[in-house]
C-alpha cells in the first residue's frame, strides 16, 4: 500500500473486507499498559487490530423492489413533481429543516447552480477554504470566477474567519464555506462578515449530513447549502446531490438552472426558459436515497458516540490533537482527522507513523496536499478567458498569495485521518486504535531509527 491515498481510495482500502460485526463477539481489548508493551507490528509484533472494518457502501435488499419497479417503468427522468425524486427532497428539507430542497446530479453541480443563482459570474471572486476536494474550487472556476483562498485554521480544518475580510475585493461576491469532513464551520462570524460586505454565501455542506451548528443543521445556515450522494458519502446513491434554502425565490432558480433553464415557480424569465443546464437527478437515484434516511440517522448517532470517545482518549497522547468542533455544534465525522506532530514521537515522520498504524490493522490517509500547487489553478489563470478578465497583474498577485497561507500548510502537513467506517464499529475498536498509537509512540525511538 502507498504511504499517499487519495481521499476515495482511502474509503475504499478502509471499506475492504466484510462479517465485522460477527467477528466481534470473539475480540477482546486488551489494556492499554499491555499495548504499551508490545513491538509494533511494523517491527514484528502482533496487530492492534486483526479484524474487517465494515464495508462500504451497503446495499440492503428491502430497497430492490421499488427500484426494479422504477427501472422496469421506462420512467427513469425526474419528470414532474410527483415519485421518489420530490418525495425525497421534501423528506430530506424536512430532516435539516430547510424550507426547501433540489436534488441535483451531484454535489458539484449544486455548487455550481448554487454560486451561479447568488450572482457569481464571469470575473468575480469567491473567498473559499483551500482545505477541500478540488470539486469545490472547479465550482467556482466554472462560472469563471477566481477562487480567492482565506487560510484554515488547524485547530478546526475549517475556514478561519479571522482571515477573510483581508481577502475581499470590489470583486468579491460571495463567500463559499466548507464544512470539511463533516466538521461545522464557524457561521457566524463568516455571516456577519457576509452581511457587513453584502456578499452572498454558499455553504459547501457536501461531507456534513446532519451536522449542526448551534442547534441548526449545516446547510441551512446561509442563502444556500450544498450536499452530495456520491458513492462514498454517508448517504450515497453512486452519484447524486442536493441544495437546500428557506427562499422560495433562490431554490426557484436553482430549479430552473438545474432543469436546461426552464421557468420554475416564481423564477419565469423571459419567456419559457432562461440560460440553464441539465443537472438533473435520475428517478431511480432517489429511490435508492429515501431509504438510506433513517439509516443516516442512526448511523451519524454511531460515529458521534465513538468520535467523542476516540477524542477523549487521544486528547491525552502528545503529539497527537483532535478537531477542535465549535460550542454547542456537532461534527459528523465523514473522515476523522488528527494533528500528528513528529516531535512528540522521537520525530518519527508522518509517513512512518502511518505506516505503523496501517501494520496495526489501522488504515490512515494524508487526505489533501496544498492542492493550489498542483497544476489546475496554474491552467485556470494562464487560460485566455482569465487573462482577459483578471489581466496579469492581478493573476500574478493571485498565484503569489497562495504562500501566505500557513495554517492551510500546517494542516496538510500535519493531517493523519481515519475512514467514517473505522467509526461505524463498535467501542472496543476505537480503544484498539487509541491503544495502537500509544504502542506506536512507546516504540516511535526504535521505529524513526529504522524508518
Amino acid at each position: 500500500m502507498s504511504d499517499s491515498l487519495s481521499r476515495r481510495g482511502f474509503m475504499q482500502a478502509a471499506a475492504a473486507g466484510s462479517a465485522f460485526w460477527s467477528l466481534q463477539g470473539s475480540k477482546t481489548a486488551r489494556s492499554a499498559s499491555t499495548y504499551v508493551t508490545d513491538k509494533p507490528a511494523v517491527l514484528g509484533g502482533r496487530p492492534a487490530w486483526t479484524g474487517n472494518w465494515p464495508s462500504w457502501p451497503q446495499w440492503d435488499e428491502s430497497w430492490e423492489p421499488e427500484i426494479l419497479k422504477i427501472l422496469r417503468s421506462g420512467r427513469w427522468f425526474r419528470g414532474d413533481g410527483s415519485g421518489h425524486i420530490a418525495h425525497f427532497e421534501t423528506a430530506w428539507a424536512n430532516l435539516l429543516g430547510a424550507r426547501r430542497c433540489l436534488a441535483t446530479a451531484s454535489g458539484t453541480t449544486a455548487l455550481i447552480t448554487s454560486l451561479y443563482v447568488v450572482g457569481v459570474d464571469a470575473g468575480d471572486e469567491v473567498i473559499v477554504s483551500p482545505y477541500t476536494f478540488n470539486a469545490t474550487y472547479n465550482a467556482i472556476l466554472i462560472n469563471k470566477a477566481l477562487p480567492v483562498f482565506a487560510d484554515t485554521d488547524p485547530t478546526t480544518w475549517n475556514i478561519d474567519p479571522a482571515s477573510i475580510e483581508s481577502r475581499i475585493t470590489d470583486r468579491t461576491r460571495a463567500i463559499l464555506p466548507v464544512h470539511i469532513f463533516g466538521l461545522p464551520c464557524d457561521m457566524d462570524p463568516i455571516n456577519a462578515i457576509a452581511k457587513k460586505h453584502d456578499l452572498a454565501v454558499v455553504e459547501d455542506a457536501c461531507q456534513a449530513w446532519l451536522a449542526e451548528y448551534r442547534g441548526k443543521k449545516c446547510g441551512t445556515l446561509a442563502d444556500l447549502g450544498c450536499f452530495s450522494f456520491q458513492n462514498s458519502k454517508h448517504i450515497p446513491s453512486g452519484e447524486g446531490g442536493a441544495v437546500t434554502g428557506n427562499r422560495d425565490d433562490l431554490i426557484d432558480r436553482c430549479h430552473a438552472f438545474h432543469n436546461c433553464g426552464r421557468a420554475t415557480g416564481t423564477f419565469q424569465g423571459r419567456g419559457c426558459f432562461t440560460r440553464g443546464s441539465n443537472f438533473r437527478i435520475q428517478h431511480f437515484q432517489a429511490a435508492m436515497l429515501l431509504p438510506q434516511i433513517e439509516k443516516l440517522v442512526q448511523e451519524t448517532r454511531v460515529r458521534q458516540a465513538n468520535a467523542d470517545y476516540l477524542s477523549a482518549q487521544l486528547a491525552e497522547i502528545p503529539g497527537i490533537t483532535p478537531a477542535r468542533v465549535p460550542e454547542n455544534s456537532r461534527a459528523v465525522w465523514h473522515l476523522f482527522p488528527m494533528r500528528y506532530d513528529s516531535e512528540h514521537f522521537n520525530g518519527l515522520s508522518r509517513v512512518g507513523f502511518m505506516r505503523a498504524l496501517r501494520a496495526e490493522g489501522i488504515p490512515s490517509s494524508t487526505v489533501y496536499g496544498e492542492q493550489y500547487f498542483d497544476g489546475m489553478l496554474d491552467e485556470a489563470i494562464a487560460s485566455r478567458g482569465y487573462q482577459r478578465l483578471f489581466g496579469p497583474k492581478r493573476l500574478k498577485d493571485y498565484r503569489d498569495s497562495f504562500q501566505e497561507l500557513t495554517g492551510n500548510r500546517q494542516v496538510c502537513a500535519k493531517t493523519v485521518a481515519l475512514s467514517q467506517t473505522l467509526l461505524l464499529a463498535d467501542r472496543r475498536a476505537m480503544d484498539q486504535i487509541a491503544q495502537a498509537i500509544r504502542k506506536i509512540r512507546a516504540h516511535s525511538g526504535e521505529l524513526a531509527k529504522s524508518a
